[in-house]
């Protein structure tokens, strides 16, 4: 393409940027007025609701995109980490920079990670140091990329399975498939099935939502965590104390693999250093992957087109073309529409361009993935349901040097656990609000019934 053809493009896709933004902002007026002039509670809380829903969401950051892609503010938007204002970052490749920038935009974890572990850090909150690349290399050790397709993969399959055949008809997909499985998984491959799968479950979801979501410090939250955090840590120790006491014959399982490093004498493997890690990744284990799966399924049920091309993908056992349908969906929705980072000194982003920002230290920069990921700038055709997008187009695990440590398993877990429900003939929302996803007074999804057809389920092609 010519160097004309390109420069015209460029300034058709910033033209068509500008348009975009102006008709989302007439959009969100409309949603705000209905909510002003509607419903219970007050005005406030109405508008809030509004601007929650994804659809809202992705309106807000497209208008800007289009206007103020860069943006301080000096409020402070989260208060349960130190910060002095706030940096909004839409555009896919400034969102990208502030996630690669280590040096100069930090994670912020650490105080309240060393709450939940009684001391040390977990390596999600630790910057790019000596420490970071042991912990991480012991863990990979432990959590085999191989157990991907040999254990986990089949894992989920043959439970995903059952849990769908037990419920006949109609299905609560958190509470009866998309919590259950990934509890059992943790039980089985990392070998800590909490003392009960409930256990699990509540304290794993506790303290997800203290580290990541609750951005204000809430009181009940702070109390409900703490508690957890010290029941979890009394059960991992007991249980690594059992292992050590137990037979001498070892369990291949995370667990196991780690006291195998231990006896070997691998730095980064007392006791203490086990538990703390597998604290960390049994946090992002449970509640993050049911709520990927049931938002996904909720796009996919929006868009009957993409439910239908899904579904023959997984009745056609086409696991490849199921991921794609699947994380297309949950770009429509992530897990968390941003990702939080502190400057750690003043630095600039998107330098040499007309949206460059200074950003000053100490300020909490938003890095807005729900954003990058419809920037036209960088994905063709942003507002359409595609499933031929290069991965490069996604930023559903975060990126760089603290993209999550379990994205390959996320990658073939959440549409492994929604592949017998797609297989269902007549799959649909259940009527009135039980069909739409219920989040209770959690952030994640607690009840999203949908049903399908009784009788012979429509076999999956050979």
């Amino acid at each position: 393409m010519s160097l004309v053809a390109n420069l015209f493009r460029a300034l058709a896709v910033r033209l068509g940027a500008l348009m975009a933004a102006l008709g989302a902002l007439a959009r969100l007026a409309v949603i705000g007025g209905r909510a002003a002039s509607s419903g219970t509670g007050t005005v406030g809380d109405r508008l809030k609701g509004a601007l929650s829903e994804p659809a809202a969401q992705r309106l807000a950051f497209t208008a800007l995109r289009g206007l103020l892609p860069n943006l301080l503010i000096g409020t402070r938007f989260i208060t349960s980490y130190e910060n002095t204002g706030t940096a909004i970052v839409t555009r896919f490749g400034d969102v990208k920079e502030v996630l690669a920038r280590d040096g100069d935009f930090a994670v912020v974890y650490g105080p309240r990670m060393r709450m939940i572990t009684g001391g040390r850090d977990f390596f999600l909150g630790i910057d790019d140091t000596p420490d970071y690349t042991r912990d991480v290399s012991v863990m990979r050790l432990a959590m085999r990329r191989e157990d991907v397709e040999s254990v986990v993969r089949p894992f989920a399959a043959r439970r995903a399975a059952e849990r769908v055949a037990d419920t006949p008809g109609r299905i609560d997909v958190p509470a009866e498939l998309s919590l259950r499985v990934p509890a059992e998984l943790v039980g089985s491959y990392f070998g800590t099935p909490g003392p009960s799968r409930q256990d699990m479950i509540d304290w794993t979801t506790i303290l997800f939502w203290y580290l990541f979501i609750d951005l204000n410090a809430d009181p009940d939250v702070d109390a409900r965590a703490v508690e957890a955090a010290g029941r979890l840590r009394a059960y991992l120790d007991a249980t690594i104390a059992r292992r050590k006491a137990g037979s001498p014959e070892p369990r291949d399982d995370v667990l196991g693999r780690c006291l195998a490093l231990q006896a070997s004498g691998t730095p980064g493997t007392d006791d203490l250093a086990i538990r703390n890690n597998l604290v960390g990744l049994l946090i992002g284990a449970v509640p993050t992957t049911s709520k990927a799966a049931c938002q996904a399924l909720d796009q996919l049920l929006d868009r009957p087109d993409a439910l239908a091309s899904a579904q023959r993908a997984a009745r056609a056992n086409d696991d490849a073309a199921l991921a794609a349908h699947v994380f297309e969906a949950l770009r429509f929705n992530p897990v968390n529409p941003l990702i939080y980072r502190r400057a750690r000194r003043e630095a600039t982003i998107a330098r040499a361009t007309l949206r460059a920002l200074t950003v000053p230290a100490g300020t909490m920069v938003l890095a807005a993935n729900l954003s990058a990921m419809f920037d036209p700038l960088k994905l063709a055709a942003p507002e359409e349901f595609r499933t031929d997008r290069p991965w490069d187009d996604y930023i559903l695990w975060g990126d760089g040097l603290h993209t999550c440590f379990g994205a390959q398993v996320n990658h073939a877990l959440i549409p492994t656990i929604l592949k017998p429900l797609l297989q269902k003939p007549c799959l649909r929302r259940a009527a009135g609000p039980a069909g739409r996803i219920d989040p209770g007074k959690t952030p994640f999804p607690v009840h999203f019934v949908v049903e399908f057809d009784a009788g012979p389920d429509m076999e999956a092609i050979p």
